[in-house]
């Protein structure tokens, strides 16, 4: 009690009136979290604010950038080419995510097993897609999507017939799932392989005491402890197929019309800005997508908490 006494004195000082003020707050911690501030504020906050600030207000021929209110939002809520490619991408997720995570979270644990040989070299083949550059990537596989080149073309001559058509209409959701699986499955294989590493040693001797085993242990320990990085393996995900873009940008001039200019939302606003010149409905169509993006990335956070306080 003494010590918050003294310590309460030493903060204050006196005032010609005998009066006590509070010392002058030390802004120290600021001088390294300064320049950091500054940047998120520059790079992140004011980008947003500006997005805001073009949505609403329209430029017409007759007046130029006016305001307009909500109406660039009340628009983009009622544009089927902005539902259209907001249905696909959460096709997309609802297929291609769960997929990419179950083969990521098998991954992890063969490797977590020790009955894998080569554990290192196994976890840096699966790793390596990641490091490769997204356009790389896409440009590799459109290589042997390619249907007068590439692997599909050769197969297609030695079958003599058009058997695989990955970039047609029908197939090329399921050929960018594919791309994209190949690029982050090893990414979440690392997340999950991180929090398995972190399970104590006791758990697993009190396991085989008990007499449990291979699948017993999984179920048991494994996969309650990895809980909280599937949970947020989801979230990324999820982020990530809502922000689909350099797949079917990169794929579109070898997809033959099947890839349209609103495949997905964000082609849909990269498009309106940079090819019919249209920046203020672009960013409402950037922050609605924005939106529902943190509204569904959050209720699943908040279902995985949950069940992980459970």
């Amino acid at each position: 009690m003494a010590m918050i006494k003294d310590r309460t004195r030493a903060t204050q000082t006196a005032t010609p009136g005998g009066r006590r003020r509070p010392a002058r707050r030390d802004w120290r911690g600021w001088q390294f979290t300064g320049p950091f501030a500054v940047v998120f504020a520059f790079v992140f906050i004011a980008p947003l604010f500006y997005a805001l600030y073009l949505s609403v207000f329209q430029n017409k021929l007759i007046g130029g950038n006016s305001f307009v209110g909500l109406d660039n939002y009340i628009h983009a809520l009622s544009d089927p080419q902005f539902w259209d490619g907001f249905l696909r991408v959460l096709l997309f997720l609802l297929v291609q995510v769960p997929i990419m995570l179950i083969l990521a979270l098998v991954a992890a644990l063969a490797i977590d097993s020790a009955r894998l040989y080569a554990t290192g070299l196994f976890r840096m083949i699966i790793f390596l897609p990641y490091a490769v550059p997204a356009v790389v990537a896409v440009l590799l596989w459109g290589f042997m999507y390619g249907n007068n080149f590439g692997l599909t073309a050769n197969i297609n001559d030695l079958l003599g017939s058009d058997v695989l058509k990955p970039l047609s209409g029908q197939w090329i959701l399921v050929s960018i799932g594919n791309i994209v699986t190949w690029e982050f499955i090893g990414y979440n294989m690392l997340i999950f392989y991180s929090a398995l590493k972190t399970i104590p040693a006791e758990l697993y001797e009190a396991a085989e005491i008990d007499g449990a085993r291979g699948f017993q242990v999984i179920r048991a320990i494994k996969l309650p402890a990895a809980r909280g990085a599937i949970v947020i393996a989801t979230i990324f995900s999820i982020i990530g197929s809502f922000q689909l873009f350099n797949e079917p940008n990169v794929l579109k001039p070898l997809a033959n019309n099947a890839i349209s200019s609103y495949f997905t939302p964000n082609m849909y606003a990269f498009n309106l800005s940079f090819a019919g010149q249209q920046f203020n409905y672009a960013a409402t169509v950037a922050i609605v997508m924005g939106v529902i993006t943190a509204v569904i990335a959050y209720v699943v956070q908040l279902r995985g908490t949950r069940k992980e306080d459970r």
